[in-house]
């Protein structure tokens, strides 16, 4: 009977999986879905510049602050710490966040609601403590992005059916995942953007080494990196598993 129940949960998860996917697939190329893709986009812009931030204070430094603008860019802005580190920290960042919770949503269904709390409860305290409001415009979209995520992901894993904290998690988990992975390459074949005052990371880092790497190449292999990173997560958290499910079948 646990064999059995066991076995339904892996199938029910997979199911869930390749819905996300589908998803995902839906919002991110059909145009009248934009208006639910735009929130989504900020808070991969805030997985980001928080990347960055938790760079700068895991190598000792500190975090002024983080911005998202309305556009859909960030800025996070740290003293101290090391470049080495925080620079790559937000694409990287974002490609391991998204592939770790991917990961971890699909081996450890049970924990899905436990984890969409810890998540929104920490984007919580990090907003809180870090978020700043748009340079440009003024507007406190850091703060919104961060505190309506959060209280989103509390209810969802505290009072909805583990399958839509499921399902939620794996599309935050997707989107975030490929949008760091299509941004790097975005890089590559634009190695000229950010080539002025305000740099784009890759070319920040570029500068940082003393230019011996082109800003493309460096980005090149960001998207390599990242793109390991979702393999692995799609690799032991859904491949395998589906696997076992055919072999009972």
């Amino acid at each position: 009977m646990l064999e059995t129940t066991a076995r339904r949960e892996r199938r029910n998860t997979l199911l869930l999986t390749f819905l996300a996917l589908l998803l995902a697939y839906v919002l991110w190329n059909v145009p009248a879905f934009d208006f639910l893709m735009y929130p989504l986009r900020l808070f991969t812009t805030y997985v980001h510049e928080a990347g960055h931030a938790l760079a700068a204070l895991l190598s000792g430094g500190q975090v002024i602050g983080f911005q998202v603008a309305p556009n859909g860019s960030g800025l996070a802005v740290t003293a101290g710490g090391s470049r080495w580190l925080i620079l790559p920290a937000g694409y990287l960042g974002a490609a391991l966040f998204g592939s770790g919770l991917f990961y971890l949503v699909n081996r450890l269904p049970r924990w899905a609601d436990g984890l969409a709390i810890a998540l929104g409860l920490g984007m919580a305290i990090f907003t809180v403590l870090f978020a700043r409001p748009d340079g440009t415009s003024g507007a406190p979209i850091a703060l919104a992005v961060g505190l309506g995520f959060a209280v989103l992901l509390v209810v969802i894993g505290a009072k909805a059916p583990r399958w839509l904290t499921i399902l939620v998690l794996n599309v935050l988990a997707v989107l975030t995942s490929l949008n760091a992975v299509f941004d790097i390459w975005y890089i590559v074949q634009n190695s000229e953007v950010g080539s002025g005052m305000i740099r784009n990371d890759a070319a920040a880092f570029s500068a940082l080494i003393g230019g011996i790497l082109p800003s493309w190449l460096i980005a090149l292999g960001w998207a390599a990196i990242a793109l390991g990173l979702l393999a692995l997560s799609f690799w032991h958290g859904v491949w395998k598993p589906l696997r076992r499910v055919v072999e009972d079948v």
